[in-house]
């Protein structure tokens, strides 16, 4: 080949790599079909409204917590009152988002602990194989075993009632599904050619573990984070309805719907406002789980 012929073949060469495009990565494509997700992204829109409600919102009216107006009990809403008062003539609008401080505190708070105990523990457990891993299983099918509902009331005897027993309760058998699914995870991508060239190189377990198969395993862990945060929402919802979670003067969603449920007869808005957000909260953050779900699953890609 003469000298024009190849300066002619380099030259088409690098018109085509400037023609083609690169193709996107994992995350891009995902986030790409995240964002054509209408339902997903409208979810995720209210979940940003709620949040900075739940910040800004008790500044948003002069009415403070705990200020009582025993001459306004329940009264319906009004210009005033955004979403009425309640049987001490607080201001339901200020509560309702204090409470959700709580309660997304409570479901953020216990999700991040599942993560990191069921990430590590799944990833371990899937690593090491052998006798070890099926020890690690069966303790954490034991320990699934449990219900949560018996865990809160011998952890209020011991410690006593509040945000903390509720979110130790929650964790307890919460980090097992994770665990359950990081390993899964781990058995598949532990037979790749990048591990088995990581270990022949003589990488360590931990190496391994932290830079190799923990990180290609974070698509199904955003996605059990997102669907994990409306259960554990759910259920500090549940045990506050019970009594078995904050008690007052604190409030949280499932306090308020406790409260309201009595009235439901005559004052309907005290049990409307508390529940509906509990709902909508719910909703919003399964949609979200559910697009992330659609968008970041490999049998889905191009």
């Amino acid at each position: 080949m003469n000298e024009p012929d190849a300066l002619l073949l380099d030259a088409d060469e690098a018109s085509l790599q400037e023609a083609t495009p690169p193709s996107p990565s994992y995350w891009q494509e995902g986030w790409e079909r995240f964002c054509r997700n209408k339902l997903a992204v409208t979810g995720g829109l209210i979940l940003l409204i709620l949040f900075v409600m739940a910040i800004i919102g008790p500044w948003l009216t002069p009415h403070t917590y705990f200020e009582t107006h025993l001459q306004l009990k329940n009264t319906p809403p009004c210009r005033e009152f955004w979403f009425g008062t309640d049987e001490l003539g607080r201001d339901l609008f200020t509560r309702v988002w204090w409470g959700a401080r709580i309660s997304l505190f409570v479901g953020i708070m216990a999700s991040l602990i599942d993560l990191w105990i069921g990430v590590f523990y799944g990833a371990f457990s899937g690593l090491i194989g052998g006798k070890l891993d099926e020890l690690m299983m069966r303790l954490a099918d034991i320990l699934y075993s449990i219900p949560y509902l018996l865990v809160v009331i011998l952890l209020m005897v011991i410690i006593g009632s509040g945000i903390t027993t509720i979110i130790i309760a929650l964790t307890i058998t919460g980090w097992i599904s994770m665990a359950r699914i990081v390993r899964s995870q781990i058995l598949q991508l532990r037979q790749m050619d990048f591990v088995k060239a990581a270990i022949a190189l003589g990488a360590s377990k931990s190496r391994i573990l932290l830079y190799h198969l923990i990180p290609n395993c974070m698509g199904p862990i955003i996605v059990t984070v997102t669907l994990t945060i409306p259960s554990a929402i759910f259920a500090e919802a549940f045990l506050s309805f019970l009594g078995l979670g904050v008690q007052a003067p604190i409030a949280s969603w499932g306090t308020m719907a406790n409260d309201g449920l009595s009235a439901l007869r005559y004052y309907p808005w005290r049990l409307f406002f508390p529940a509906g957000f509990i709902s909508v909260t719910m909703l919003c953050f399964n949609l979200v789980g559910d697009g992330l779900r659609d968008a970041f699953d490999p049998r889905l890609r191009s």
